[in-house]
């Protein structure tokens, strides 16, 4: 695994230029280094370096997810490939992870059983553990099989703790080229490794524990954890890079040593890579004549946005934060670290900032949030912002985002309607939640091009 993450650091560092051979080398390391399984839940290529959000979102869906983000089964689950049986009629791609006895004949019995209902096995991996072997399936069912009748099937045949989940045309990719994604992904975005967690290990909770903050603080935590990190069954957790720790829950499902393996290695390639973003800038051009420049922003930049925040007005941040707002320090360095989302900024000619924007992972839930300079206001920067932000939440599987603000805020208002997305209201006490779905349709739409002249808001 130590050879994996060092290939990958080295093409990180080296760009683009490395040759053919090299990327093949690497997949072989990563299949020789056990790389054989990938639980998807969303996307496994790799964006590009250049990421202001101005490309087009992807259409694919969460497989076995629905808008709340609880595991569905049987025909209630969207997101599938379907397609035709050999034997007619519809068929269906499922996940299966079940635990058979680790004797002689175990699996063999449970095969004969998915033959029998015509369940082909498209792919199958082994994870031996102490009180048996869990045995992961790709298959292709019939379309009327549901999930519950395909875990009943398995538990019939001797399986145990049988989960089952509707599988896409992305798992029909080779395990080591979908790893090898997540770890360019990573290598190229530092903001990607919680995104890549999830893709990696499948529905589950991460959260971030920093290195700064009350009693039970990330660097009280990372205390408790050891360099190599810990396995409690159904909660991994590790060293974060920066200090305090990452940690990682799925309580419908244990992680296998294998899993737990995969993931720190991409926490120990993020660490030897350190703070990184991409670094495109696309330059628009106002109504007014004048150009700004959009671009991803880090922790490194919060001088900048820190001073932005002391130029606004007391009724601007009033708005943004909900109320008063005290000193900036303590949660810029928060917002605009990529542990817990991506900014954007726009920023002058002269290189100061005046707008930014934070796209925010919460849970199974995306926020977006933004903060424009009173001189900069009402020339399209804020709805600029928004849209990318926005493109960016869709093309990482997200269903839906959502802002909070006041209900007086008519401004964030008219940049949530500008999306032309569905939308839906909740007030209460003057605070307004506005939740913007992002269906198939809307994730087909693109921000604008670069260079492209903004109008008012």
């Amino acid at each position: 695994m130590s050879d994996v993450t060092d290939a990958v650091a080295h093409f990180a560092e080296h760009g683009t230029a490395v040759p053919a051979l090299v990327l093949a080398s690497l997949a072989a390391l990563i299949a020789t280094a056990g790389f054989r399984t990938r639980w998807s839940r969303r996307h496994g290529q790799a964006p590009p370096a250049d990421d202001t959000g101005a490309r087009p979102p992807t259409t694919e869906r969460t497989a076995g997810t629905g808008p709340t983000g609880r595991e569905t089964t049987g025909s209630e689950q969207g997101g599938s490939e379907s397609g035709s049986s050999e034997h007619g009629g519809e068929s269906a791609l499922w996940r299966m992870r079940t635990t058979v006895r680790d004797a002689p004949g175990s699996l063999a019995v449970l095969c004969a059983a998915l033959a029998e209902r015509r369940i082909d096995i498209l792919s199958l991996q082994t994870h031996p553990l102490a009180e048996g072997t869990v045995d992961e399936f790709l298959l292709r069912a019939p379309g009327e099989l549901s999930g519950t009748e395909l875990a009943d099937l398995a538990t019939a045949a001797g399986g145990a703790r049988t989960w089952t989940e509707r599988a896409d045309a992305h798992d029909l990719v080779d395990a080591p080229t979908r790893v090898l994604a997540l770890a360019a992904r990573t290598a190229l975005d530092a903001a990607e490794l919680p995104l890549a967690l999830r893709q990696l290990l499948g529905r589950c909770t991460i959260r971030s524990l920093p290195a700064t903050g009350g009693a039970r603080s990330g660097a009280r935590a990372a205390q408790e954890v050891p360099p190599e990190g810990t396995l409690e069954d159904t909660v991994l957790r590790l060293r974060a890079p920066e200090g305090g720790v990452i940690s990682v829950e799925r309580p419908h499902l244990p992680f296998t040593p294998a899993e737990f393996a995969r993931a720190r290695a991409l926490v120990e390639l993020d660490a030897r890579l350190g703070p990184r973003i991409p670094h495109a800038r696309d330059v628009l051009t106002l109504t007014e004549g004048s150009d700004i420049t959009v671009r991803r922003v880090d922790t490194r930049d919060v001088p900048a946005a820190k001073a932005m925040h002391e130029r606004c007005s007391a009724r601007t941040l009033g708005l943004r934060y909900h109320g008063p707002v005290g000193d900036a320090d303590r949660y810029l360095n928060h917002l605009l670290s990529p542990r817990f989302g991506r900014t954007l900024a726009a920023q002058t000619a002269s290189g100061r900032i005046v707008a930014l924007g934070h796209l925010l992972w919460d849970g199974d839930e995306t926020e977006v949030a933004l903060l424009v300079e009173d001189g900069w206001q009402r020339r399209g920067i804020g709805g600029e912002l928004l849209g990318r932000l926005v493109a960016m939440a869709a093309e990482t599987g997200c269903e839906s985002v959502y802002a909070v603000t006041q209900a007086s805020n008519t401004g964030m208002v008219a940049a949530m309607r500008g999306l032309g997305l569905p939308l839906d209201y909740q007030i209460e006490e003057g605070t307004l939640v506005v939740t913007a779905r992002l269906d198939p349709v809307a994730r087909s739409g693109a921000p604008l091009p670069h260079g492209e002249r903004i109008g008012r808001e």
